[in-house]
């Protein structure tokens, strides 16, 4: 008995001893200079910082939706511009889209319901949103309902692309309802710079491009969408002072694409645009391609996309227009919304009878604006918008939309890629040399860790949605 006593009591002395010891080393390994709290200001710049340079980056737009959609072409290395990639090819959007964006977002919501600041979580949901619809419109279903707690599934189920808008339209609404500019300041906003009247019509613009997005399949909750953002009253963004974009400051912060072109020089402006831009006597052409370096008959040459790596090269990285010295400066903007896209979904809504706005006018001043916003004088804009080539045609609003928004978009090649899969205007041509027998690229592949972490959800998704290739169409992609 004294035995069985003396051994409790030593277990017991070393449980304590352990208990001890695992506190002491909790208290030495705290940074006594570091904050053990997140605050939602640093978390707010430091997310929207690494989702806007993956937005504007290398692999998701670069290489892949501004050569897609042709604004981009490859001098060399060009297996990118003739859909040749691996499943780690898209990684980039994905894992910091969820790890960086989603995460700190949902972060941001929980600390702005601790700290009763209903603004921060209205900008953290708007910024979620945007992020979720980034990667629904290019991959399709995605995680979405488990993607809020980690924690808690490791191994989220994939949404199905129909419900994320849907619940990306009610994420929206809800952000409305909670921004408030006579409610707490926020801090750490590199968008707005923590103007709470422009992220109310931020919010209303996204609404507008989401209820898009699902028109062709659901005309009438796209329908409601817009009435209820007209019965809220915020408006939606109104000038081209109020696009939402990150302008960006000098090295280690500079743009993205410029940070490319310091080291790099594969890239050149897409024959399709600068053709197009040539036969409406586009003044924006020397906004968006550099003249040659060596003199050419045509100052601003395109190469065409796809081509073979020989035959690309053999045009001559002198006698080819790079993209124009507006993008690849370090303090140019990434647009996230412009002003003129807004006016041309409102073109859209207008001519879809959704609205009661006039579609002519409102394509007038989507295609002005667009001009504008590179520093080109108004009455030029005007003559520009009034010549046959370009003049709105109510017959088939899309072609005339669908045309114009792509030129209108240069750069943004997301949501380039988007519009031109659901508009289907313009009507592009494969690459020269592509490896899709003819065909498009109409979504992203997923990251090939899916198949090998999230294996089960993974498989359920590409049994409902189809074949997780390049190919397979979206369910927003009607025609």
């Amino acid at each position: 008995m004294k035995k069985c006593y003396i051994n409790l009591v030593l277990a017991a002395a070393l449980t304590f001893s352990i208990i001890s010891c695992k506190k002491n080393l909790t208290d030495i390994n705290k940074n006594p200079n570091a904050s053990e709290n997140a605050q939602p200001d640093y978390l707010l710049t430091g997310a929207t910082k690494a989702v806007v340079d993956t937005y504007w980056g290398t692999s998701n737009n670069m290489d892949a939706s501004l050569l897609f959609v042709q604004h981009w072409a490859k001098i060399q290395y060009t297996d990118p511009d003739r859909y040749i990639y691996a499943n780690t090819a898209f990684n980039d959007l994905w894992n910091i889209g969820y790890s960086k964006g989603v995460v700190n977002y949902n972060q941001i919501i929980k600390l702005a319901d601790a700290q009763a600041n209903p603004n921060y979580k209205g900008v953290a949901l708007v910024l979620r949103s945007w992020v979720f619809t980034l990667l629904t419109d290019n991959f399709g279903d995605i995680p979405y309902q488990q993607a809020s707690n980690i924690d808690q599934y490791l191994t989220p189920a994939y949404d199905t692309q129909q419900n994320v808008y849907n619940a990306i339209l009610e994420d929206l609404k809800t952000a409305q309802a909670l921004l408030s500019t006579t409610g707490k300041a926020i801090g750490g906003d590199i968008i707005y710079n923590n103007n709470i009247g422009l992220w109310k019509k931020f919010a209303n613009s996204l609404r507008l491009r989401v209820a898009l997005r699902i028109a062709d399949r659901d005309a009438a909750k796209a329908r409601q969408v817009l009435a209820d953002i007209q019965a809220e009253g915020s408006g939606y963004i109104s000038s081209n002072s109020e696009i939402a974009q990150l302008i960006y400051q000098n090295s280690p912060n500079q743009n993205p694409i410029s940070n490319l072109f310091d080291t790099r020089d594969d890239y050149r402006i897409s024959k399709t645009i600068v053709d197009r831009l040539f036969v409406l006597n586009d003044p924006r052409l020397p906004i968006y391609a550099a003249p040659t370096q060596d003199a050419t008959p045509q100052t601003y040459v395109g190469i065409p996309n796809g081509l073979l790596v020989g035959d690309a090269s053999n045009l001559g990285f002198t006698k080819t227009s790079k993209p124009g010295t507006y993008f690849r400066t370090p303090n140019a903007p990434a647009v996230i919304m412009s002003y003129a896209e807004v006016l041309f979904d409102r073109t859209e809504a207008a001519a879809r009878g959704f609205t009661n706005e006039s579609a002519v006018d409102l394509y007038n001043q989507a295609v002005q604006a667009s001009l504008t916003q590179y520093g080109i004088p108004r009455a030029t804009a005007v003559t520009y918008t009034n010549s046959a080539a370009v003049r709105y045609d109510a017959s088939n609003y899309k072609k005339s939309i669908g045309e114009q928004k792509w030129i209108a978009l240069f750069g943004q090649g997301l949501e380039a890629f988007a519009e031109w899969r659901r508009l289907d205007y313009p009507q592009l041509q494969p690459a020269a040399a592509g490896s899709l027998n003819g065909k498009m690229p109409l979504r992203f592949i997923y990251p090939g860790t899916e198949q090998s972490l999230n294996g089960a959800n993974y498989t359920t998704a590409v049994s409902r949605q189809g074949a997780d290739l390049l190919t397979t169409k979206l369910w927003f992609d009607v025609n």
